[in-house]
């Protein structure tokens, strides 16, 4: 189960809980968070599990420290997000 995913300081939706209307926002604001980290994270198929989840978490970390410029030309920060089903399991 992911344990994380990145959305941005000023997206209203839950990734986890609000997938479709934060991928919505996401698109509008010009973001195009999934699509930047499908070009930075090189998981495969041929990898093992911990391999894949380095490739994504160094990906996350770029996208954290590089932000994202929205369609107005603002910068916005990323944020880590926790699954809230696994909150309810701690």
């Amino acid at each position: 189960m992911e344990k994380y995913r990145l959305t941005t300081e000023d997206n209203p939706f839950n990734p986890f809980t609000q997938w479709d209307d934060w991928y919505f926002y996401d698109l509008s604001q010009g973001y195009n968070t999934c699509e930047r980290l499908a070009r930075i994270a090189k998981p495969g198929f041929q990898l093992p599990d911990e391999a894949n989840e380095s490739e994504i978490e160094l990906a996350f970390d770029q996208l954290l420290y590089d932000g994202a410029i929205s369609k107005q030309g603002k910068f916005v920060k990323y944020l880590k997000v926790e699954n809230p089903n696994l909150q309810k399991q701690k």
